[in-house]
């Protein structure tokens, strides 16, 4: 899947609630129409996404895909700022 996005996060590694944190605060400095990428190796992420997306009213969760990355699976979520 290709999707264009403005900002990465990298929160490999992190475990819940990290990945969400470190991407809402990257996501507060996006400007309408912007994408975030997240790319996590929780794979709680992948709800955590959803649910959060759900809650932020100018946040959409375009994709989320599953992707091996340095032989570890990483859960890789866009989000864009509406």
């Amino acid at each position: 899947m290709e999707i264009r996005y403005d900002v990465e996060v990298d929160a490999r590694g992190l475990q819940c609630p990290m990945p969400i944190v470190n991407a809402r605060k990257a996501f507060q400095t996006l400007q309408p129409g912007q994408t975030l990428r997240v790319l996590a190796t929780d794979p709680g992420s992948v709800n955590d996404f959803k649910g959060w997306a759900n809650m932020v009213a100018d946040a959409e969760l375009v994709a989320q895909e599953t992707i091996e990355m340095d032989g570890k699976t990483v859960y890789v979520h866009y989000v864009r700022k509406k």
